[in-house]
């Protein structure tokens, strides 16, 4: 599977704007960022779904439905949207020289993930990626955190969907201690109205690529049309000429099988006069 950067599919993963931590908390201010949030939140989704491009497999499938599932999304009734979805637990080991991978698939695009990781007495190595049918995003870049001193925390937007998000505790470079993890992870749905507007943006996505597709599909198609015709002109010409040759082996085969048995007679008449000529008659013989 091929790997890319953030950089290089920006509408996977983005980061989620978060407070300063030397920022005095006021309700004022609280407002504010809930706002900030918000519209980053909206303004990524947006940009995310205004990328959108279908998978090469939804394209190559002969079933329409794969496609309009995803450019649709959740349903506005599921649970998808509905209530968050936590994924924690606790001093779980992680042996020395391995690692422990804790995946969580992502089905509805514009979901929000939190993540909170500690580890117990010594350092741990953390990274996070997405990976998708087009290849593998790097969420976090693995590295060596002191989450024994502070918790590591993060949050990030999911913009495209379908994907599976891989939280990795590394603890491959140790060789002598096994490490205890402790983790939290939060996806939040997406909300109503960026459902909505994202299904818009995605349709309108869609629909110029499948009608750019169909464009070419029909000059290949009349292409392939006019090539079907000439190929079976050519072969009807040639079963024509088969069918001629045939006859002609026909004829010939009779032939050669008449001058077979011809053969053969002179042949047996060829010996049978040569042996008169050398030994003579037998009512010669007799006369004698």
């Amino acid at each position: 599977m091929a790997k890319e950067t953030a950089e290089d599919a920006p509408a996977q993963a983005q980061d989620v704007p978060t407070p300063n931590d030397g920022a005095e908390r006021t309700e004022s201010n609280g407002r504010d960022y809930v706002e900030l949030e918000a519209k980053a939140i909206s303004q990524a989704m947006a940009s995310a779904d205004a990328s959108y491009v279908p998978s090469p497999s939804l394209l190559a499938s002969e079933d329409p439905e794969p496609l309009l599932s995803q450019v649709d999304g959740p349903s506005l009734t599921s649970d998808l949207i509905k209530t968050p979805s936590v994924y924690q637990a606790k001093s779980v080991p992680v042996a020395l020289r391995a690692k422990f991978d804790v995946p969580i698939h992502i089905t509805a695009g514009g979901s929000v993930v939190e993540y909170e990781i500690s580890s117990e007495l010594y350092d741990i190595g953390f990274g996070v990626t997405a990976e998708r049918e087009e290849g593998v995003t790097t969420v976090k870049e693995s590295a060596r955190v002191d989450a024994h001193l502070e918790p590591v925390s993060g949050k990030f937007l999911v913009g495209s969907v379908p994907c599976a998000l891989i939280f990795s505790f590394d603890n491959e470079y140790s060789w002598f201690r096994e490490k205890k993890v402790t983790y939290k992870i939060t996806v939040t749905p997406p909300k109503t109205e960026n459902v909505i507007k994202g299904r818009r943006l995605r349709a309108k996505k869609a629909l110029e690529i499948v009608t750019k597709d169909r464009e070419e599909m029909e000059e290949r198609y009349e292409t392939a049309a006019t090539k079907l015709t000439e190929l079976e002109l050519e072969v009807e010409k040639m079963e024509k000429e088969l069918a001629e040759k045939k006859k002609s082996l026909d004829v010939v085969t009779k032939e050669e099988s008449w001058l077979e048995k011809r053969r053969e007679v002179r042949d047996k008449q060829i010996k049978m006069l040569n042996q008169r000529l050398k030994n003579g008659w037998e009512d010669e013989n007799l006369e004698a």
